[in-house]
């Protein structure tokens, strides 16, 4: 196989096996990594944020577990496009 055909291959065999892009669900909690997917900013800014009011609380579910609610995600991000 030459080498253009090989390399039109693989790329379209990289490009069939991505998995597709993370949707924010409608309901339910998620975790710093999780939010920090769909809000692209440093763990230190997110607090920073928190700590200044300009972005969502997140509540304790429980003594080690805290979590953003969806909701409140989805009302932000709408927010920063107005």
């Amino acid at each position: 196989m030459p080498k253009s055909n090989l390399a039109s291959a693989v790329a379209t065999a990289t490009l069939a096996t991505q998995p597709p892009p993370p949707a924010l669900p409608e309901t339910g909690f998620l975790r710093q990594p999780q939010v920090l997917v769909f809000v692209p900013i440093s763990r230190s800014t997110l607090w920073r944020r928190v700590q200044a009011g300009t972005f969502p609380g997140p509540v304790k579910l429980s003594a080690r577990v805290t979590a953003w609610r969806a909701e409140d995600l989805r009302r932000w991000i709408a927010d920063q496009g107005s």
